[in-house]
């Protein structure tokens, strides 16, 4: 179990005890997070490349459906938004089984979404009507700010001209406010839910608590895992393999410096 003592330089408890103690964290605390991170990854790589292959399967996927099908990338990928909660339990559960001293193995982390079936669904719906509104704002922009349809075949070429350079700036805008938002709600409440059985509400409330109260450290790791993303799908997503599970775990340990028992 996290004891809050072998980081101290990271929390400093409340004095005041709501129904969840929220920690205050140290500017430095997503560096710890990723060590921790890369650590537990090490101790188990077989589970994290498990886990990192299927989100290598999904950028793949996602990249090939906006080569030959961009109409159909919007739905695709409200599908992957279901689907990531549920493979980031199974790193989750991994570390937990990590930090209680027992072996973790591939089979038990692939059935940790039963105990929170009805919350993690509920969860899911919430980041579903998220993607659908993030969808339709999208669409609004692309219909107000761009002045042509591009070639399917050339589509990010024609996207990233300098004539298009208001639609980015307006869609990243539209981006960041939707991204944000499923950042705040899912920070740290999917760890929650696993780890004590929370309903779905209640975790993305503490989630947003978290954020609130840590607003630097918490934006500083929101731009983090959006950076180190980014990079691991340069390479034909090939750095997922390895980013994607690092990150899992590293989300584990930030929901339990955040929220100690």
């Amino acid at each position: 179990m996290y004891n809050p003592d072998e980081h101290p330089e990271l929390a400093s408890p409340p004095h005041d005890r709501p129904a969840l103690v929220l920690t205050t964290l140290d500017i430095r605390a997503p560096l710890t997070w990723l060590r921790l991170g890369w650590r537990d990854f090490r101790r188990c790589p077989r589970i994290g490349l498990f886990y990192g292959s299927c989100f290598f399967l999904m950028g793949q996927a996602l990249w090939h459906v906006l080569h030959n099908a961009p109409a159909y990338v919007l739905g695709l990928s409200a599908g992957f938004l279901l689907l990531g909660p549920f493979l980031c339990l199974g790193l989750y559960e991994a570390s937990r089984s990590l930090e209680a001293g027992q072996p973790p193995t591939l089979r038990q982390s692939m059935l940790a979404w039963r105990p929170t079936l009805s919350s993690m669904a509920i969860f899911a719906a919430v980041l579903l009507i998220l993607e659908m509104l993030w969808g339709r704002a999208s669409l609004v922009v692309f219909a107000v700010t761009m002045k042509s349809m591009p070639a399917t075949d050339k589509l990010i070429a024609a996207l990233m001209q300098a004539d298009n350079l208001d639609f980015l700036l307006t869609y990243l805008s539209v981006a960041t406010l939707f991204g944000g938002l499923i950042f705040l709600s899912s920070a740290i409440s999917i760890p929650m839910i696993l780890d004590r059985q929370a309903d779905a509400i209640s975790a993305a409330l503490t989630s947003f608590r978290a954020c609130l109260k840590n607003p630097w450290v918490m934006l500083l790791w929101g731009l983090t895992i959006a950076l180190l993303t980014l990079a691991a799908m340069l390479p034909a997503f090939v750095g997922l393999l390895v980013v994607a599970p690092v990150l899992g775990h590293a989300t584990w340990h930030a929901y339990r410096h955040i929220a100690p028992r």
